[in-house]
C-alpha cells in the first residue's frame, strides 16, 4: 500500500483519507543555513472519535522518529480518559552543522489506519520563526494538552545564571514547565514531561532558576505542557467525561502564557550578602563589649568612691540583719534566720526595724509580740499560703541543690538537641537530593522568584538567612557566662549584695535559652533546605520550647524554690510537640481532634491556674483532687460568700489568661485554622506576652524600677518584633496548598537582591529574640540592691 512519498509543502493544508489499504507519505524537503537551529511543527486533525480505529502519524527525521495517534488519548485520577481530534507537535530541531553553506534536510510523515473504512485527516507542517527565546524580552503562545510547546534557548557569554519567569491571566488550566538538556525526543506530553530535566507545575506563575553549569552544550529546551485534568493544581475533577462533555472540557484546556528569561544575580552578590548577613550580627557583638566596657568601668568608679548601703544611704553593710551576713556558700542563702545560733544577729536597732504598717510577712517582727514554734517557719505549706509573700521565704533552698536543678535545664536541652537535629540534617539531605536527581521542583516550597541556589542547595539564601539566630544565641551565651562568672566570684568572697540581696542567681534556664535559640537558627536552617508539609515542625519545635522556658524563667525570677523540673518541662514539651504533629496531620477536618485538643487545652490552663495559685501546695489525689479544688474554691469563695480571693493579684492574672486561653480554644474550635503548628505556637507566645506585661505592671506597681538597660531593650524588644511580624504576614509559599498554588504567591527579593521577605524575617526575629532574652536577663537588676524579704513576690 501507498506509494513514493508525495512532495510536501510548507504552511499548506493537506487534507485526505486513510484506511487499512491505503496510506499516505509526505516528504518535506528543506535547507538548513550554517549555526541556524531549525524548528518544524506538524499539526494534524481527525474527525472521527473511533477509539478502536485511531488514525497513526509517524515523523521520520534525520536522527529519530516521533509517533502519536489521532484521537489522542490522555489518562486522568481514578484512570478517566480525555480524548483530542487534534495534535500539534514540535519536531526536536536538527543540530547546528559546522559546514560553511547549507545543508539538505528531509522529513517523512506517513498517515496510516487500520480502519475497514476511509477516516478523514487535516495535515500542516510549518517551519517556526520563533523557537528561539531571547534574554529579557517576553514571549507570548499558547499551549493546550494535544498542543504543547517547546523553545530553545542559549546562554549568553556574559551570564552564567538565568531564571525562566513564566505568567499566565488564567488560574487553569493546570499547566506544567519543564527544563530539559539538548536531547531528542523531547518529553512534552503530560504522561512524559517528568522523564527528564527539571519541571514544576503552575497556575498562573512559574519560576525556575537553571545555571550554566548543569548544561554541557550551554542551552536547553523549555517546555510547556497542559495538563488534562487540574487536581495537581488544586483544581476540581469533573464527576464523569461523557462524550459531548469530554469536547466542551478539551476546548476550555487552551491556555495562554508568557515567557521571559532574565539573568539572575552574579556571584558579588553572593559575597555582599554573606558579609551583610555576618557583620549585622557581629556589630551586636561590639555592642555588648562597649556596654560591658562602660558597666566596668561604672563597677570600678563605684568601687573607689565606696559602696552605700541601700537601708540608710551610709556605711558598709553589717550583720544587724535578720538575712544571715556571713551565709556559707551550702546553706539556705536568702532565708530569714531565726535563731541566733545560726550565726546572725537578732535586730536591735530601731532604725533597722520595719517602719509600722508596712505590707511585711517579716518573722523578726513577729518574735517580737510572741514566741513562735520554729516548725512553723520551716514548714513550706505555711509559708507558701500566707497572703504577703515575699522572696525570701521562696528561697530557703540550699543554693547548690537549686543551681544544679536549673542546670539540667541546659545539659538536657543540649542533649534533646544532639538527637533531635542529626536525623533532621540527615532527613533534608536526602529530601534535596531526592530533588536534585528527580528535578521534581513541587517536593519543596521555595519563593522561586527569589531562590538562589549555592553547590547542592536550591535556596541558599533562606539558610543563610538563619545564621542571625546562632550568632545572637552564643552572644547571649557569653553574655550569661560573663554573669556567671562575676556571680562566682562574689560568691566566694561573700559578698553581702550577692548572698542576701536581690533576686537570687541561677544562670540554667539562661543558657537552655541561648542553646534554644541557636537550634532554632539550625532547625530552621534545616526546615528551608526543602521547606514542605512533611518537615514543617522542624521549624516549630524549638520555637515551642524558646517560648516555654522563657514562661519558665520569669516564673522562676521570683519562684526559684518552686518552679518545674527540668524534667517535667521538657517532657510537656514532647507532648506539645506531639500534638502539633498530630494536628497537621489530622486537624485539617477532623473536628473530633479539635474538640479533644480544644478540651486539653483548657483542663491544662485550669490545672496549671491552680498550681500557680496555691505556689505548687496541692497533690494530684485519686479523683483528680487538683479541679476539685479548684471548684470548691470558686464555690466558696465567689458564690457562697462572695468574698474577697485570697491571693488578689494571683486570681487577676490566671483569670486574664484562662479568659485568654479559652478563648484561644474556642476559636481553634470553630475555625480550625489549617495551619495548626503555627496556631499552637500562637498560644504559647499569647500567653507569654500576657505573664510579660503582668510581671511588668506588676513590678511597677511594686514601686521598682526599670533601669535604662532593661528599658532600652524593652523598647527595642517591642519595635523589633512589630517590624519582624511584618514581615512575617507577608506570606511567599503555603504548603497548605498545592505547589502551584503557593507559587502564585512567590514574590521577587527586596534585600540587596538576594533575601525575600521572609529572610528579612528570619533577621529581625532573631534580633527580636536576642532583645527579648535580655529583658528577662535584666530586668531586675534594680533589685540588686534590695534586701529579699523586701522582695514582693507576684
Amino acid at each position: 500500500p501507498g506509494g513514493s512519498p508525495a512532495p510536501g509543502t510548507f504552511g499548506r493544508v493537506y487534507r485526505g483519507a486513510v484506511n487499512i489499504s491505503a496510506e499516505q507519505v509526505y516528504a518535506f524537503a528543506y535547507s538548513s543555513e550554517p549555526g541556524q537551529v531549525d524548528a518544524v511543527r506538524v499539526y494534524v486533525n481527525s474527525s472521527s472519535e473511533n477509539l478502536r480505529y485511531p488514525v497513526l502519524f509517524v515523523v521520520r527525521q534525520q536522527k529519530g522518529v516521533l509517533s502519536w495517534q489521532v484521537p489522542l488519548i490522555f489518562r486522568g485520577l481514578y484512570q478517566r480518559t480525555y480524548s483530542y481530534q487534534e495534535v500539534s507537535r514540535t519536531l526536536c530541531p536538527s543540530e547546528p552543522t559546522s559546514e560553511t553553506g547549507p545543508s539538505d534536510q528531509i522529513i517523512f510523515v506517513d498517515v496510516a489506519s487500520m480502519a475497514p473504512f476511509n477516516i478523514a485527516y487535516e495535515l500542516l507542517v510549518t517551519r517556526l520563526k520563533n523557537f528561539q527565546l531571547e534574554t529579557n524580552k517576553a514571549f507570548n503562545f499558547t499551549a493546550s494538552p494535544s498542543q504543547p510547546q517547546y523553545f530553545l534557548y542559549k546562554f549568553p557569554q556574559d551570564v552564567d545564571s538565568v531564571i525562566i519567569k513564566v505568567v499566565s491571566d488564567a488560574v487553569y488550566p493546570c499547566s506544567v514547565v519543564s527544563v530539559q538538556d539538548i536531547v531528542c525526543p523531547v518529553y512534552d506530553l503530560d504522561h512524559n514531561v517528568e522523564f527528564n530535566g527539571v519541571y514544576q507545575s503552575m497556575t498562573k506563575q512559574a519560576a525556575i532558576t537553571v545555571q550554566r553549569k548543569d548544561f554541557q552544550g550551554e542551552q536547553f529546551f523549555v517546555v510547556f505542557v497542559i495538563k488534562p485534568e487540574d487536581y495537581a493544581c488544586g483544581g476540581s475533577v469533573p464527576s464523569s467525561i461523557p462524550g459531548k462533555f469530554n469536547r466542551t472540557w478539551n476546548l476550555q484546556r487552551t491556555k495562554n502564557l508568557q515567557v521571559t528569561i532574565v539573568p539572575s544575580i552574579k556571584k558579588s552578590v553572593y559575597v555582599q550578602a554573606m558579609f551583610f548577613s555576618f557583620l549585622s550580627f557581629l556589630s551586636f557583638y561590639f555592642g555588648s563589649v562597649v556596654v560591658a566596657f562602660v558597666h566596668y568601668i561604672r563597677v570600678r568608679r563605684k568601687a573607689s568612691a565606696g559602696r552605700l548601703s541601700p537601708e540608710n544611704g551610709s556605711g558598709i553593710m553589717t550583720s544587724s540583719h535578720p538575712i544571715t551576713a556571713s551565709t556559707p556558700e551550702g546553706s539556705s542563702y536568702g532565708a530569714i534566720d531565726e535563731s541566733s545560733s545560726s550565726g546572725g544577729h537578732q535586730l536591735s536597732s530601731p532604725e533597722c526595724r520595719p517602719p509600722a504598717g508596712s505590707d511585711t510577712d517579716s518573722s523578726v517582727e513577729e518574735e517580737s509580740d510572741f514566741d513562735t514554734m520554729p516548725e512553723i517557719e520551716s514548714d513550706k505549706n505555711v509559708i507558701r499560703t500566707k497572703v504577703f509573700l515575699y522572696l525570701s521565704d521562696l528561697s530557703r533552698k540550699d543554693r547548690r541543690i537549686v543551681s544544679k536543678k536549673y542546670k539540667i535545664y541546659f545539659w538536657n536541652i543540649i542533649t534533646i538537641a544532639v538527637f533531635y537535629a542529626l536525623p533532621v540534617i540527615q532527613l533534608v539531605i536526602t529530601y534535596q537530593t531526592v530533588v536534585n536527581v528527580t528535578g521534581n521542583q513541587d517536593i519543596c516550597y521555595y519563593n522561586f522568584l527569589c531562590a538562589h541556589p549555592l553547590g547542592v542547595l536550591s535556596a541558599f539564601n533562606n539558610i543563610l538567612s538563619n545564621v542571625g539566630h546562632m550568632l545572637l544565641g552564643f552572644l547571649f551565651l557569653l553574655i550569661v557566662l560573663r554573669r556567671d562568672i562575676l556571680h562566682r566570684r562574689a560568691m566566694e568572697m561573700k559578698d553581702i549584695y550577692t548572698l542576701d540581696y536581690g533576686i537570687p542567681k541561677h544562670f540554667g534556664l539562661f543558657y537552655a535559652m541561648g542553646i534554644a535559640l541557636m537550634m532554632e537558627g539550625v532547625l530552621s536552617a534545616c526546615y528551608h533546605v526543602c521547606p514542605n508539609y512533611s518537615n514543617f515542625q522542624f521549624d516549630t519545635s524549638f520555637m515551642y520550647m524558646i517560648a516555654g522556658l522563657c514562661m519558665l524563667k520569669l516564673y522562676q525570677t521570683r519562684h526559684p524554690d518552686i518552679n518545674a523540673s527540668a524534667y517535667s518541662a521538657y517532657a510537656s514539651f514532647a507532648v506539645v510537640i506531639s500534638l502539633a504533629v498530630l494536628g497537621v496531620v489530622f486537624g485539617k477536618n477532623d473536628m473530633w481532634f479539635w474538640v479533644i485538643s480544644s478540651m486539653i487545652h483548657v483542663l491544662a490552663s485550669l490545672a496549671l491556674s491552680t498550681q500557680i495559685y496555691y505556689m505548687g501546695r496541692f497533690k494530684m489525689g485519686k479523683y483528680l483532687g487538683i479541679f476539685r479544688r479548684a471548684a470548691m474554691v470558686l464555690y466558696t469563695d465567689c458564690i457562697q460568700q462572695c468574698s474577697r480571693p485570697m491571693y488578689m493579684d494571683r486570681m487577676v492574672l490566671l483569670i486574664a489568661g484562662n479568659l485568654v486561653n479559652w478563648s484561644l480554644a474556642i476559636f481553634g474550635l470553630v475555625y480550625r485554622p489549617r495551619d495548626f503548628a503555627s496556631y499552637i505556637l500562637g498560644i504559647f507566645i499569647c500567653n507569654l506576652l500576657l505573664y510579660l506585661a503582668f510581671y511588668i505592671i506588676m513590678k511597677l506597681r511594686s514601686s521598682e524600677k526599670l533601669l535604662p538597660i532593661p528599658l532600652f531593650c524593652i523598647v527595642a524588644t517591642a519595635v523589633v518584633w512589630a517590624a519582624a511580624l511584618y514581615f512575617f504576614f507577608q506570606t511567599l509559599s503555603s504548603w497548605e496548598e498545592t505547589p502551584a498554588e503557593s507559587r502564585e504567591k512567590n514574590r521577587p527579593c527586596i534585600l540587596l537582591g538576594f533575601f525575600d521577605d521572609h529572610d528579612v524575617w528570619h533577621f529581625l526575629s532573631a534580633a527580636a529574640l536576642f532583645f527579648s532574652f535580655l529583658v528577662l536577663l535584666t530586668l531586675d537588676d534594680d533589685l540588686d540592691v534590695v534586701r529579699r524579704d523586701k522582695i514582693p513576690v507576684f
